[in-house]
């Protein structure tokens, strides 16, 4: 969900709602591993993960987005974090953190195209 559409809702509640609150708000959420930034939607996602301190550790999140239906799933998977820290290692590069977007069909979508 972006940050406007999230403020549209709180403006139901709270009339005096500003986009500062809501950027606020979606800082301190995303500092403390609660929520996941889509850059390729300029979106904001809950994480999954039920761990709020794997996040702030380095937590290499990778996400699959429908380009049809515009959803997003959670993927963590080691061993993608681990090939890209390898690779990454191997020209002396050392990640910090990760975000991998996939972007696709997901399976009801996949499924309707065939």
């Amino acid at each position: 969900m972006g940050a406007y559409a999230l403020l549209d809702r709180l403006k139901a509640e709270r009339a005096n709602a500003t986009p500062v609150t809501v950027y606020r708000a979606l800082d301190f959420l995303l500092e403390n591993g609660l929520v996941h930034k889509i850059e390729r939607l300029n979106a904001y996602i809950a994480c999954t993960d039920g761990s709020e301190h794997i996040h702030q550790q380095g937590h290499a999140a990778q996400f699959l987005i429908c380009r049809t239906c515009g959803t997003v799933a959670e993927l963590e998977d080691p061993s993608i974090a681990d090939a890209i820290a390898r690779a990454a290692g191997q020209t002396g590069f050392r990640p910090i953190h990760a975000t991998i977007e996939v972007e696709g069909l997901c399976a009801a979508c996949a499924a309707a195209v065939s």
